[in-house]
């Protein structure tokens, strides 16, 4: 897929102003209770700008839907930032929230924003080297492409700057932009502690992931902390994928005594416990408490809807973009640019497949049945 978002080339709905005309780099200014010198650096970029102020200035670009004046930054001397978001992920609602957050961060800065599929490594090699003689300057890498370290290599050696979203095992990148994995994953397991379940099943993301091994050990963590016993049988393999989260469940609702809760390490592998679970005519939550992680619209769009850990994903990958950009007026060489480390915060949010084991006998019962 080669999606490419261009300044002006969808309609935008222009802010009610005399004559209907665009709104200028003045009105964001008198909106923002600033200068125009310091909107212009806000949008280039530019470090020497108070968070607050820059704040004030995002935030009046958004509600007067200002496009910046490419004509005039080209008389100024400036150019179009172009960036490319590379992904490899199999989850269409995790890339959907990936997407948006840089689509909506490039539109607002007048960035050139490329997204490209890339799913093997001889693949990211031919397709960097494309990229860069193309103009790109900067890439967005997700998992699984931020654990890759010949790409990040390729593209420190091509003057590029990379900013990977999420924690990677790779080194050398300008910067990444993440969550604190393993807490978030262990207060999701005290959240399930909490509610009186002793009996736990875990289901395991990608184990070329490095997010992957911080959530098991997050849930690790917290199950020792309560004193409770760690089954392996009741710890499964998946692949971040519905399918894999299929049959992880249906491995897990075998096993005697069944869990009486299952904590999978994404949303889609939880969407699909909760379908196992229907398939073997078990209640959630009052048969079985299942619960995810990352807070994708997958998470809300089934019943019940799921408790889990929002992930900020659209934030965490415009904040990626602010990055490139702050990076590439920076104009510091690649092989001297120093890695920004940027941990955002994450948030449980509970719903409607969480509740006491309060039927726990009612599905041991069920699945003696089968």
């Amino acid at each position: 897929m080669d999606i490419t978002q261009k300044s002006g080339t969808a309609t935008r709905k222009r802010s009610s102003r005399k004559g209907n005309s665009a709104p200028t780099i003045a009105d964001v200014a008198r909106a923002a209770h600033c200068s125009p010198m310091t909107v212009s650096r806000v949008i280039n970029g530019e470090e020497n700008v108070r968070e607050a102020t820059r704040a004030q200035v995002l935030d009046a670009i958004a509600k007067l839907n200002y496009i910046p004046n490419r004509a005039a930054r080209s008389l100024a001397g400036g150019a179009q930032l172009r960036i490319a978001l590379l992904f490899d992920n199999p989850s269409a609602s995790y890339l959907s929230e990936f997407l948006m957050g840089a689509l909506e961060e490039a539109s607002r800065r007048d960035i050139h924003l490329v997204v490209q599929s890339c799913e093997t490594v001889p693949e990211s090699k031919e397709l960097i080297s494309k990229l860069v003689d193309g103009g790109i300057v900067g890439f967005i890498l997700p998992p699984p492409l931020c654990d890759d370290q010949s790409v990040l290599d390729q593209i420190r050696a091509s003057g590029g700057i990379a900013v990977a979203v999420g924690p990677g095992r790779a080194s050398g990148s300008h910067g990444a932009v993440q969550i604190d994995e393993f807490q978030a994953a262990y207060d999701m397991t005290r959240h399930i502690i909490g509610l009186g379940h002793e009996r736990i099943g875990f289901i395991i993301g990608n184990p070329e992931q490095v997010a992957s091994g911080q959530r098991l050990e997050g849930f690790r963590a917290a199950m020792e902390e309560a004193g409770l016993t760690i089954s392996d049988r009741l710890i499964a393999q998946g692949q971040f994928t519905y399918r894999s989260g299929m049959v992880a469940a249906e491995k897990l609702l075998a096993v005697d005594p069944p869990p009486t809760a299952i904590f999978a390490s994404n949303d889609d592998m939880a969407a699909a416990t909760v379908a196992m679970a229907h398939r073997r005519h078990l209640d959630v939550p009052n048969d079985i408490t299942v619960c995810g992680f990352d807070d994708t619209e997958l998470a809300s769009s089934i019943w019940p809807e799921l408790t889990t850990i929002r992930q900020p994903i659209r934030e965490m990958t415009a904040q990626a973009v602010v990055m490139i950009a702050k990076a590439y007026r920076q104009k510091t060489p690649a092989s001297k640019a120093k890695g920004e480390q940027v941990t955002m915060a994450y948030k449980l949010v509970r719903r409607n497949s969480d509740a006491g084991p309060s039927l726990a006998s009612s599905f041991q019962r069920a699945s003696e049945k089968q």
